[in-house]
C-alpha cells in the first residue's frame, strides 16, 4: 500500500543491500509479471463480497480475463478486527459475510485468482493509520496465517510493512518467515512484499528477488503526473518512472520491480499521461494491476488496459526490464529484448512540449541494414535501415517493436568499487544514505551496495544517486551525491593516471588531505596525480 523516486537519468544501478537469506525464492509463479485488479486505489476500506465479486464478473464480460489479466486482489480492511479463539485470521462478518474461502472459490469459478493483503508487523496499514480497527498483522503467527491462506485458495498475497521501525536487515529477515511459510502450505502463492510503507524507502536499495516475486520500489502512487517527490509521499506517475529505471538489472522470471498500481481510467492523468503511465509499466516489465473501477470503464481506458501489443511486451518470457540507452531531462530512451529476437523501444518525452526523440538500431543491441518498426498503440508498421524516431507530445510515449537484423545485448552500464590507492579503502556513502548533499568518505571495503558504483555513461551512480559536484565548484568543495539531472556537474571522466575528473568544474576527486582513516570524507581538489586522487576500479 504505502510504498519509493529517485530521480535517475541513465543506466541501470545495481543496488543490493542488507543481509540476504540464504533461501533463493524459487516458487514456480510470476515468470512473468502478475496483471490483474486491486481494491485499494478506488476503493480503499469500501469494501465487501459483493463488490469483490463484480469486479470479477466484470473481469471476464469486459474481456479483461481475455486480455491476460488474472488476478483478483482484496486489499486491506476484509478482516474481522479480532482472530477468533485459536488465533487464526476471519474474515470481517458484515463485509465479507460468506468468508474468505467462498469468495476464492467464486473468483477461481470464473477462471481467476484469488489475492488478498495482509502486514508482517502487528497492524495492517489502515489499522496504523485508525482507519481501520484492530491490530490483525501477521507477526509471530506467519506459519498459522500463511496455512489459512493456502486453505481459502488464495494465489497471491500482499505483504505490506506498515511501520517506521526496523532496519532493512530486519525488514529482510521479517519478510523472509512469510516466504518460507507460504512455501511450506505448499500451494504456489505469489508473494508481493512493500518495505516502504510508514518507513525509509528501502524498496529501491537492494534487489528483493530472494525474498519476493515483486516487490515496490517506491511510495504509493497517486493519481497524479508529478510531484517533484524525489522517493516521499505523494508519488505522482513522472516520480515513480524515475525511481524504477534504474533498477532494471533486478528483473528476471520470477522476480519484478513493482512500481505499484495504475491509476489509468481513475480520471484527472490526460489521455497521453495514461497512454504513456501503460506504456511505460508495460516496458518496465512492472506488474499490470489496474486499480480503477472496471465496471464502468470507458472506451479509451478499454483501449489503453486491453493493448495487445503493450501486453505481449509486458508478458515477454525473458522477463527483461526495459533498460535506458539514452536520457537527459528531458527524455528517455527504454530499450527490451523480447525472446523472439526483437526490442521493444519506448521514446519516452518527459517535458512539457512535444519533442522529436531519437535512436538507433544499434544503440538498441540491433545490427543489420534493415529493421521492421511496428508502433505499439495503432498497429502500424515501417521500415528503417538504422534510425529511430517519434515526434512524441509532452508526457507522451512512443513504443516500438523492432524485428530484422540480429540482436544482441543492449549496452548495460557496469557495477563497480572505486579503491582509493592511497588508503586501498573504498568509496563508501556512509551508512547507505541517500540525501542529497551527503558526501561520500572512504571505508574498508566490504562489497555492500552503499559501495558498488555504476558506471553509465560518464555518470557515477550508487544506490539510485548521481555523484555531484556542486555547481560553480572550487577546489575544496565537498563531493556530494544528488538526484541525477543530467548536468555537466554529474559529469566524469576516468583519466589515464586513475584520477576521476569533474567534466564542469575540471577538479578531482580527491580524499581529505591525505588521510586513511575510515569515514575520512572526499572533496574536490586541483587534479594533481597525487595518491589520494587515484582510484581503481574493480
Amino acid at each position: 500500500m504505502l510504498a519509493a523516486g529517485l530521480l535517475l537519468l541513465s543506466g541501470t544501478a545495481f543496488v543490493a543491500t542488507g543481509a540476504s537469506p540464504a533461501q533463493a525464492l524459487d516458487n514456480g509463479v510470476s515468470r512473468t509479471p502478475p496483471m490483474g485488479w486491486n481494491s485499494w486505489n478506488t476503493f480503499f476500506c469500501n469494501i465487501n463480497e459483493s463488490l469483490i465479486r463484480g469486479m470479477a464478473d466484470t473481469m471476464v464480460s469486459s474481456g479483461m480475463r481475455d486480455a491476460g489479466y488474472q488476478y483478483v486482489v482484496v486489499d486491506d480492511c476484509w478482516m474481522n478486527p479480532n482472530r477468533d479463539s485459536s488465533g487464526n485470521l476471519q474474515a470481517d462478518p458484515t463485509r465479507f459475510p460468506s468468508g474468505m474461502k467462498a469468495l476464492g472459490d467464486y473468483i477461481h469459478a470464473r477462471g481467476l485468482k484469488f489475492g488478498i493483503y495482509q502486514a508482517p508487523l502487528d497492524k495492517t496499514c489502515a489499522q496504523y493509520f485508525g482507519s481501520y480497527p484492530g491490530a490483525t498483522g501477521s507477526q509471530g503467527r506467519e506459519a498459522q496465517d500463511a496455512r489459512s491462506f493456502a486453505a481459502w485458495g488464495v494465489d497471491y498475497l500482499k505483504y505490506d510493512w506498515c511501520s517506521p521501525s526496523g532496519s532493512i536487515n530486519d525488514q529482510v529477515t521479517t519478510f523472509a518467515k512469510m516466504r518460507d511459510a507460504l512455501a511450506a502450505t505448499g500451494r504456489p502463492i505469489l508473494y508481493s512484499i512493500n518495505s516502504n510503507s510508514i518507513h525509509s524507502k528501502t524498496g529501491p536499495q537492494r534487489n528483493w528477488g530472494d525474498v519476493a516475486n515483486i516487490w515496490r520500489t517506491t511510495e504509493d502512487i497517486q493519481l497524479v503526473w508529478n510531484t517533484d517527490q524525489v522517493n516521499d509521499y505523494p508519488m505522482g506517475v513522472q516520480n515513480i518512472i524515475n525511481v524504477n529505471v534504474p533498477l532494471a538489472g533486478y528483473a528476471k522470471p520470477g522476480g519484478f520491480n513493482d512500481p505499484d498500481m495504475m491509476e489509468v481510467g481513475r480520471g484527472t492523468l490526460t489521455d497521453t499521461e495514461q497512454r504513456s503511465h501503460f506504456a511505460m509499466w508495460a516496458v518496465m516489465a512492472a506488474p499490470l494491476i489496474a486499480g480503477n473501477d472496471l465496471r464502468n470503464m470507458s472506451a479509451a481506458t478499454q483501449t489503453i488496459l486491453k493493448n495487445p501489443r503493450l501486453i505481449a511486451i509486458n508478458q515477454d518470457s525473458l522477463g527483461l526490464q526495459g533498460v535506458q540507452v539514452a536520457g537527459d531531462s528531458n527524455q528517455r530512451v527504454l530499450a527490451k529484448r523480447l525472446a523472439n529476437g526483437d526490442v521493444a523501444v519506448a521514446l519516452f518525452n518527459q517535458s512539457g512540449a512535444t519533442r522529436t526523440i531519437s535512436t538507433t538500431a544499434a544503440a538498441i543491441g540491433k545490427s543489420g541494414s534493415s529493421f521492421s518498426l511496428a508502433e505499439a498503440w495503432n498497429g502500424g508498421t515501417t521500415t528503417t535501415s538504422g534510425a529511430i524516431s517519434a515526434s512524441v507530445p509532452a508526457h507522451g510515449t512512443v513504443v516500438y517493436r523492432v524485428s530484422g537484423g540480429q540482436t544482441g545485448e543492449p549496452p548495460v552500464p557496469t557495477s563497480t568499487s572505486l579503491v582509493g590507492t592511497q588508503s586501498g579503502r573504498c568509496l563508501d556513502l556512509p551508512n547507505s544514505s541517500t540525501t542529497n548533499g551527503t558526501q561520500p568518505v572512504i571505508w574498508d571495503c566490504n562489497g555492500a551496495t552503499n559501495q558498488k558504483w555504476t558506471v553509465s555513461g560518464q555518470t557515477l551512480q550508487a544506490l539510485g544517486k548521481c555523484l555531484d559536484a556542486p555547481v560553480g565548484a572550487t577546489a575544496g568543495a565537498k563531493a556530494q551525491i544528488w538526484d541525477c539531472n543530467g548536468g555537466t556537474n554529474q559529469q566524469w571522466t576516468f583519466q589515464s593516471n586513475g584520477t576521476v575528473r569533474s567534466n564542469q568544474s575540471g577538479l578531482c576527486l580527491d580524499v581529505n588531505n591525505n588521510q586513511t582513516a575510515n569515514g575520512t570524507l572526499t572533496l574536490l581538489w586541483t587534479c594533481t596525480g597525487a595518491a589520494n586522487q587515484q582510484w581503481t576500479r574493480r
